[in-house]
């Protein structure tokens, strides 16, 4: 895909694709594991939300971006979709028959 500002961006776009190629893997391999937790969640009769895990989550994401110098707000929001989307994958696992 080209456009008018291609010969200004194309370097960003090529890193910013360059990231992705190895953001996405991690992304897999992290509902992989979601998957493995709520299937154990459901055999142990777990809640497939614990809150208290939740905020540890996202907290420690927030501290890790903070140490390499990322924006707190910025990783609040991308933990704050990835925990609701691992949240919905335990809810759908647990009430799955």
């Amino acid at each position: 895909m080209t456009d008018e500002f291609d010969p200004i961006l194309r370097t960003y776009r090529d890193q910013i694709d360059s990231l992705d190629q190895k953001i996405v893997p991690l992304l897999v391999e992290r509902e992989k594991i979601i998957r493995q937790v709520a299937q154990i969640k459901k055999d142990n009769n777990i809640p497939a939300v614990l809150p208290a895990r939740v905020n540890q989550v996202r907290e420690n994401a927030v501290t890790i971006a903070i140490q390499h110098g990322g924006d707190e707000s910025y990783t609040r929001e991308i933990y704050r979709k990835i925990i609701d989307l691992s949240c919905a994958i335990e809810e759908e696992v647990k009430n799955s028959k």
